[in-house]
């Protein structure tokens, strides 16, 4: 957030409503702040021309796609080899399986989240992909067997 991004509880009224729903009116979000719908729509675009909001997305439901295996795979990478760093995140970036990446303290390195179709594929992915990848020294995985709370939404105060 630059100097010019001075939020005020408005401001955050409108992130909050548009993190339950990016697909809310303009009409609708106007109402639900308290505001006219001139007043919104210019906070609204302010807000993304500060970069606040990054993009409006579909949240997609893995398991009814066929994407049944989520798991969080903790990469090491060999020490000293600096080159392979940025080719293991150019990589990591482009695969589809891949929905977060985190470079991490601690014993690890990289903290991934991987979704596949099945178990088999998963470690088709883990053992024929990623560990193959240039500079890692390890792969770890945890599956997950349920998931308790997944969400985008920020903890905004105001």
């Amino acid at each position: 957030m630059g100097n010019d991004a001075t939020l005020d509880a408005m401001d955050l009224r409108i992130l909050a409503r548009l993190q339950e729903d990016g697909r809310i009116s303009n009409q609708a979000l106007a109402d639900a702040v308290q505001l006219s719908p001139a007043q919104c729509s210019r906070r609204h675009r302010r807000l993304e021309e500060l970069g606040l909001i990054r993009r409006y997305e579909a949240r997609l439901d893995a398991s009814r796609l066929g994407l049944g295996v989520t798991a969080f795979v903790h990469v090491t990478m060999e020490r000293g080899h600096i080159r392979e760093v940025e080719r293991f995140r150019e990589r990591v970036r482009d695969m589809a399986q891949v929905q977060e990446c985190y470079a991490v303290t601690g014993d690890f390195d990289y903290v991934l989240k991987v979704v596949a179709q099945d178990l088999k594929r998963l470690s088709d992915f883990l053992l024929g992909t990623l560990a193959q990848l240039p500079g890692v020294n390890g792969v770890r995985s945890s599956v997950c067997l349920d998931e308790i709370k997944c969400t985008s939404a920020l903890p905004l105060q105001g």
